[in-house]
C-alpha cells in the first residue's frame, strides 16, 4: 500500500450529489462504501468533510450576517455531515468516531489528539467536525491542522474533477492537467487547490496533497494502491 494512514478531504457539496441542497443518501453511501475498502485493506482513515451543502460562513457574512456567527453555523454544518457519513459508515460495518472541535458532548466527542490517535491505530475510521473550532478558518485548514496532528502520511482532497488543471477543466476546454506539481509552481502559477493558510500550513510540514475525483467508484482504492490518480503536490 501506498500510504499506512490517510486523511479525505471532502467538501460539503459533494454530499449533495444531483441535489441542489442538503444530503444525497446514494453519494452518502457511495463514499462509505470507497472508504469500507480502504479500511478492509488495513488502511488508517481520518475525514474531514465541509459543510457548504448546507450553510458557508462566508456567503452569510455577503449577505450582511456577523461573519463569526456565520462561520459557527458553517462548523455545526459540518457536524452535522459529519453525522450522516458516520451513520453511513456504520451501517456498512465499519466503527467510527466523530469528533468536534466544538463541544457537543451528546452527539461528538470533543477532540483530543492522542484518543483520535488511538482509534486510528485499532482500524476507526475518525471523523472531525466542527473544523478548527475557530472563526475565519476553512475546513481546507482544518483539514492539514488535522492531518499533521495525527501523522498522516498525505491529505487526499477529493473533488468532482480528476486533478489540478491550468484552468478550470468545466470552463476551458483547452486546459491540461499535471499529473505532478510542486508548492512552490502552485502558488507562482496562481492555481487553486486549498486555501493560503491552509496551502501554506502543508507546504511548511512537507505534507503532500493528492487531488483526485472522488466520484469515480474505486479511485480512492487506486491511489492508496500507488496507482498514478489526480495531481500529487509535493514539495
Amino acid at each position: 500500500m501506498q500510504y499506512k494512514r490517510i486523511l479525505l478531504k471532502l467538501s460539503g457539496e459533494a454530499l449533495m450529489g444531483e441535489q441542489q441542497y442538503g444530503i444525497d443518501g446514494k453519494r452518502l453511501a457511495e463514499y462509505a462504501e470507497e472508504i469500507k475498502a480502504v479500511v478492509d485493506k488495513g488502511i488508517e482513515v481520518a475525514v474531514v468533510i465541509g459543510g457548504g451543502n448546507i450553510f458557508r460562513g462566508l456567503s452569510g457574512a455577503s449577505q450582511g450576517m456577523d461573519r463569526v456567527q456565520g462561520d459557527h453555523m458553517g462548523m455545526l454544518a459540518t457536524v452535522i455531515n459529519g453525522l450522516a457519513l458516520q451513520s453511513a459508515l456504520e451501517q456498512v460495518g465499519v466503527e467510527t468516531r466523530l469528533q468536534s472541535a466544538i463541544k457537543i458532548n451528546e452527539v461528538a466527542e470533543p477532540f483530543i489528539r492522542r484518543r483520535a490517535i488511538r482509534h486510528l491505530e485499532k482500524g476507526r475510521v475518525v471523523i472531525f467536525g466542527g473544523g478548527t473550532g475557530n472563526p475565519y478558518f476553512t475546513t481546507d485548514s482544518a483539514a492539514v491542522l488535522r492531518a499533521i496532528e495525527v501523522k498522516a502520511d498525505v491529505i487526499l482532497k477529493g473533488t468532482r474533477v480528476d486533478g489540478i488543471y491550468t484552468s478550470d477543466p468545466e470552463k476551458d476546454k483547452s486546459a491540461t492537467k499535471f499529473d505532478n506539481i510542486t508548492f512552490n509552481d502552485v502558488i507562482s502559477k496562481g492555481l487553486k487547490v486549498m486555501d493560503t493558510t491552509a496551502f501554506t500550513l502543508s507546504q511548511e510540514n512537507e505534507l503532500p496533497i493528492v487531488v483526485f475525483d472522488m466520484n469515480t467508484k474505486g479511485n480512492l482504492m487506486k491511489l492508496v494502491n500507488g496507482e498514478k490518480i489526480g495531481t500529487v503536490v509535493n514539495v
